[in-house]
């Protein structure tokens, strides 16, 4: 009894733990980090990302920027009105939901000359706890013989 609780604590810290394990952080560009003449599609051509891995991009600060836009500024190079663009050089960004993301450059013609990235995000790799069995549940007390 006491093992089978055990391992329900034991699956619900893997649940909540795995997806940070198991997580991958992407160098967009790899060694060429996020600069122009770069085939960023081509990069990510092959890459499997996944719900819980991180995008960095690592540019020389105050050259580049990055934009999370949608599929229409990213077609168009159209930075969003209003969003201050991440700046660092050395950008974090965490993939938190499945689904198509986009990101360009907005400093002058960049994204125009290639400096934007597509990607899609799957849904995490971490195993989802599985509910438990009637076999594996902890038995009600029987009642004791002789008792009416």
């Amino acid at each position: 009894m006491a093992s089978s609780q055990h391992f329900v604590i034991l699956a619900i810290i893997l649940a909540i733990f795995a997806p940070s394990i198991l997580a991958t952080d992407y160098i967009v560009g790899d060694g060429k980090g996020w600069t122009i003449n770069f085939d960023y599609q081509a990069w990510a051509q092959g890459k499997m990302f996944y719900v819980g891995d991180n995008l960095v991009f690592n540019y020389p600060q105050g050259v580049h920027n990055v934009y999370k836009v949608n599929g229409t500024g990213f077609q168009e190079c159209a930075v969003p009105a209003g969003v201050m663009p991440l700046s660092s050089g050395n950008d974090v960004i965490n993939l938190a939901t499945p689904g198509r993301k986009w990101y360009i450059c907005g400093v002058a013609r960049h994204c125009s000359v290639g400096q934007k990235l597509l990607i899609t995000v799957m849904p995490s790799m971490a195993p989802s706890p599985s509910p438990l069995s009637a076999s594996s549940a902890v038995p009600s007390p029987s009642p004791t013989a002789g008792c009416s």
